[in-house]
């Protein structure tokens, strides 16, 4: 379980209204150095952005109340946060799912279930470029 130096201390946003998906991402998150901070759906996630400022935010896209979609539209309309990289996250692979995401200034997409390797490759790549 070992630190991932590129990316350990990194503020790590997960919304999703899956327990064992938050559960999965904070571990495998947590073991590579990251600061993890969990939401269950858009609403809470709002509420949470402002307080911790996270550098990179995974999004699901299908959540009750506010969808991923909605939720990343309004990060990106905010001028404080649009700069942040938000992935989407859903166990749909189409295309038009992918290009809805982009629509909404989604920088990336992730299939779930995603791997450990997957998801950290990731935050690396979204690491570097900030």
């Amino acid at each position: 379980m070992a630190v991932v130096p590129e990316i350990a201390g990194l503020k790590v946003m997960v919304i999703d209204d899956s327990n064992t998906i938050r559960r999965s991402a904070e571990i495998f998150l947590t073991q590579a150095g990251c600061k993890v901070i969990l939401a269950e759906d858009g609403f809470d996630a709002l509420a949470k952005i402002t307080d911790h400022e996270p550098d990179i935010i995974f999004c699901d896209i299908l959540m009750p109340r506010l969808d991923g979609y909605q939720t990343c539209a309004l990060i990106k309309k905010n001028a404080k946060f649009q700069a942040i990289p938000v992935i989407m996250l859903s166990s749909k692979d189409g295309l038009f799912d992918k290009a809805r995401g982009r629509l909404v200034g989604s920088d990336e997409y992730l299939t779930k279930p995603f791997t450990k390797d997957s998801l950290l490759a990731t935050v690396r790549g979204h690491a570097r470029a900030a």
